[in-house]
């Protein structure tokens, strides 16, 4: 066989490693589950050591599986979960802290505080980011005040910050090199969007000395060579990139106004930009696509709290049905909802609206509703609040998406498929490949070492499973579209 990218696809839930051939083949997986630690309500930790003990081994274990060595290895390629910060010392690579995860809120007040200060909009202005726990800025900021002598250390050059793929390249190089590329410096609230760099006035905000802060590198590169004595030879690292950036590269959105959908926990959509950020009037957030060459792709992000979450709370809340994959049978056994609308807001609402004050509801039942509609109902709202972030998106762009491309486990779901291609009016295209975002971290490494030659041979390489058109009545499309709008405005204007 020839050579393999390994690509670290490095998520909240597990790590994994996944060797692709010259032909964007899958040739063996190998999986890791994480432990997370929930120290109050509302916190989410991990151990940054057991997130790079995890790593090393699923490299050996895939290649194991695949019969392979290092000497097969073209490049490594990383992809991670965003947002995620580790502080460590320079001195000896040992964290300071267990790692604050994305979803981790307890730098929250922080954020409320700078808000109230009436800091929220030219942060948005220069980062493309609101100003919320989400992002890694507040973060850094809990920890160096969590410490002893956090803010003192920081400033003698003792501390060092990273993003999980920085902290993976750091362990990888055995403390060699200190680098993120620039998808993940977008979302640590520090980036200035429009000059790529590290912007000064923010560092200034959140009181971080510039010293911690990794070099910012493109996101196909070769930056660097793995430590011989962690797998027996130098392998080039050649990309790092943000989960959903990756996704996008991976279902290569790579022309301006292309959309890509992830289905999973949540929704996240993201739109190819091209070479200016957008500033949206939606509440969406400007992030940058990818870095090439020294050249910068931008992209609009829209998140949907809500989507396979959902499906897992029919399952394990209500217990209308045992497995997921039977909420697609359940939805298809009636021919409508028969005017139920569910809308999911267990965590408030998402992109457009921003409400996180809301909560869920379940409306219209009549004596004649039963679990079949309430699923059916459950897996629309994920189409309708699809909707409502591409219609955001096209809004901000000033264009009409032509395809929506599609990923993430209920992306399998053929029903909601076809329901979200009826509502959009658009068509929606599903890829041969689900794993699109470890694909996407292996093409940017492979452009970088020339395992892969161009773009054009990775449009080439694509492939689509199944088109999904619509066909739905454009009258019955916009009262189904204008009852869901009526039971998202009843869930907002509710006061409990």
């Amino acid at each position: 066989m020839s050579k393999v990218i390994c690509a670290i696809d490095q998520g909240t839930s597990s790590s994994r490693a996944i060797l692709f051939d010259s032909q964007a083949n899958v040739v063996a997986v190998a999986q890791k589950e994480l432990s997370s630690y929930y120290p109050q309500p509302g916190w989410v930790e991990q151990n940054p050591e057991e997130i790079w003990a995890s790593v090393v081994g699923v490299v050996y274990e895939a290649l194991a599986k695949a019969s392979l060595s290092m000497e097969d290895i073209d490049s490594f390629a990383i992809t991670n979960q965003r947002e995620t910060t580790i502080v460590f010392e320079k001195a000896t690579g040992r964290p300071v802290h267990f790692a604050l995860v994305w979803q981790s809120r307890q730098s929250a007040p922080l954020c409320e505080a700078k808000k109230e200060e009436g800091h929220e909009a030219w942060v948005y202005q220069r980062t493309g980011l609101v100003m919320d726990a989400y992002f890694s800025a507040s973060k850094i900021r809990w920890i160096l005040d969590h410490i002893p002598n956090g803010q003192k250390r920081a400033e003698n050059n003792e501390l060092a910050f990273s993003t999980v793929d920085s902290w993976l390249i750091y362990k990888l190089t055995q403390g060699k090199l200190h680098v993120t590329d620039a998808t993940n410096a977008s979302r640590t609230q520090l980036l200035n969007l429009k000059t790529g760099e590290w912007d000064e006035d923010c560092l200034k905000l959140w009181n971080i000395p510039a010293c911690m802060l990794p070099e910012i590198k493109n996101t196909s590169e070769v930056v660097g060579y793995s430590a011989s004595a962690l797998f027996s030879r130098p392998i080039p690292i050649a990309s790092m990139v943000g989960d959903q950036q990756a996704a996008l590269f991976g279902q290569l959105c790579v022309s301006r106004g292309m959309v890509k959908n992830t289905y999973g926990t949540g929704c996240f959509l993201l739109m190819n930009t091209g070479d200016q950020p957008i500033q949206s009037k939606h509440g969406l957030l400007s992030t940058v696509a990818w870095k090439m060459n020294g050249k910068t792709t931008y992209a609009l992000e829209g998140s949907v709290f809500m989507a396979g979450a959902a499906i897992q709370w029919l399952r394990d809340g209500l217990k209308l049905f045992d497995q997921a994959s039977e909420s697609e049978s359940l939805a298809l056994s009636v021919s409508d909802s028969e005017g139920v609308v569910v809308v999911p807001a267990f965590i408030g609402l998402g992109a457009p609206y921003w409400r996180h004050d809301v909560q869920g509801a379940i409306l219209c039942l009549s004596r004649g509703s039963t679990k079949a509609h309430v699923t059916r109902a459950t897996l629309e709202s994920l189409a309708y609040q699809t909707y409502d972030v591409v219609n955001a998106m096209s809004e901000d762009a000033q264009m009409k998406i032509k395809a929506l491309k599609v990923d993430g486990g209920a992306s399998r779901n053929q029903f909601l498929m076809q329901f979200q291609a009826d509502i959009l009016n658009t068509a929606v295209a599903r890829p041969a490949l689900n794993e699109t975002t470890a694909l996407g971290a292996a093409f940017f490494a492979g452009l970088a070492t020339g395992f892969y030659e161009s773009v054009d041979q990775l449009l080439s390489l694509w492939s689509m499973d199944k088109m999904f058109e619509p066909s739905m009545d454009e009258a019955l499309r916009l009262a189904k579209l204008d009852r869901w709008h009526k039971a998202v405005d009843v869930v907002c204007t509710f006061k409990s």
